[in-house]
């Protein structure tokens, strides 16, 4: 590691959701620590966390910019890609009055929210994209785009697509971005990407030049802890049951965990967000511990198991951590998240739709009972936790920046 250069001043522009914000969090915290200024965009829900870490918060307004991004529909991917397009009236408006008359060295943005490639041009910026998500190349993209059109009868795929091409000429016009293709719209692709996996967990590691540094996890201690009592969970190897931040509202599930694991041997801490009420799922059984939010990555320490809806930051925490996974997809890139831990042999993928009590318990019995799981799963998260995480992500930023 070499000595810190004279600091310089970053942009840093993300969306609005846990699991794009989280992984920056060890970022800009080691950015700041490391002498360079950071204004960091982001929604007003996020503003106090972002504070922590030693950034100059400013935001953008996240109704309008959840509300311009759904009105672009959401049944095909070309429609998703002209909502991204749509938040640009949103967030760049925005942006650049609240950083009139200053000067910035380089942006950093996510690679999906925040219209960050545009913004780049426009600042005419070097440009760093943080992806929360697996990476993309634009091959894998345009075919994903192409299949999704194969289903579609041309009719309706006509004003989809004019819409996207009416949006890319508004925009030029009116902010002077050029955009070539959806890819660039939904991956911001940048000369340097920072990917919070390994190359092996990547879906297609290989295909990846030397521009995208996988730095895996970024993992921090939340700045938002919950109220925990530990003394309940100590020496007992808990199982760990949580859905995330977006996709939880799954009474029916969490009673279905009551039902397969209620007065068992186990110890069981279930977190089950805001959208659902603990006193609505009924009496609970006396070796759960239920509770709205949970420190989710110091109860990963402690557990035996992780039954989770598979989202990024979750899986690479439960992998951090050495913990098999039981993977119930629920939405977006879970589905790919949940196959590479099984092919990883980390742990099984389950169905939501039509789970039932016998098929749960069967899967938690087969995990837990067979080496193999654990033993994967201890060598992966020795190799996320040797990839360098927050530390490694700021060096490839230090080191981009002075060629």
């Amino acid at each position: 590691m070499r000595s810190d250069r004279n600091g310089a001043r970053s942009i840093f522009i993300n969306g609005g959701s846990e699991g794009h914000i989280n992984p920056t969090i060890g970022v800009v915290q080691e950015l700041v620590s490391r002498g360079e200024e950071v204004v960091y965009f982001c929604i007003e829900a996020f503003r106090e966390r972002m504070e922590k870490t030693g950034a100059s918060v400013r935001t953008f307004d996240g109704q309008k910019f959840i509300q311009a991004f759904i009105s672009g529909g959401r049944n095909y991917l070309l429609q998703r890609v002209s909502g991204l397009l749509l938040t640009a009236d949103i967030v760049i408006p925005s942006v650049l009055e609240q950083i009139q008359g200053e000067h910035f060295d380089y942006i950093i943005h996510d690679s999906m929210f925040g219209c960050g490639r545009m913004l780049a041009q426009i600042l005419k910026l070097p440009a760093i994209s943080s992806c929360t998500s697996f990476a993309q190349t634009e091959e894998s993209f345009d075919t994903i785009m192409a299949q999704s059109l194969t289903d579609a009868p041309a009719e309706i795929m006509k004003p989809i697509n004019d819409k996207f091409q009416t949006l890319t000429v508004i925009i030029k016009e009116k902010y002077g971005a050029e955009i070539h293709s959806p890819y660039e719209v939904f991956c911001n692709p940048a000369p340097l990407t920072i990917v919070y996996t390994t190359r092996e967990l990547q879906p297609s590691g290989e295909a990846f030049d030397t521009t995208y540094k996988f730095v895996g996890p970024s993992i921090t201690a939340r700045l938002t802890q919950a109220h925990f009592d530990f003394t309940a969970i100590k020496g007992t190897h808990p199982i760990y049951i949580s859905l995330g931040t977006v996709f939880n509202q799954a009474s029916d599930f969490y009673k279905l965990c009551f039902e397969a694991f209620g007065n068992s041997e186990h110890t069981i801490v279930m977190a089950i967000g805001d959208r659902v009420r603990i006193s609505d799922l009924g009496k609970i059984p006396g070796n759960f511990i239920v509770d709205q939010y949970v420190p989710q990555t110091d109860v990963l320490q402690y557990a035996k198991l992780f039954i989770t809806h598979g989202g990024m930051n979750s899986t690479h925490e439960g992998l951090y951590y050495g913990v098999p996974l039981i993977v119930i997809p629920q939405s977006a890139d879970q589905p790919i998240i949940a196959e590479q831990v099984a092919k990883a042999g980390a742990g099984l993928k389950l169905q939501m739709q039509g789970l039932t009590v016998e098929e749960l318990r069967d899967a938690v019995d087969h995990v837990l009972s067979r080496p193999s799981f654990k033993e994967a799963v201890t060598n992966i998260g020795k190799s996320l936790r040797e990839a360098g995480g927050y530390h490694q992500a700021v060096e490839e930023i230090f080191e981009f920046m002075s060629r």
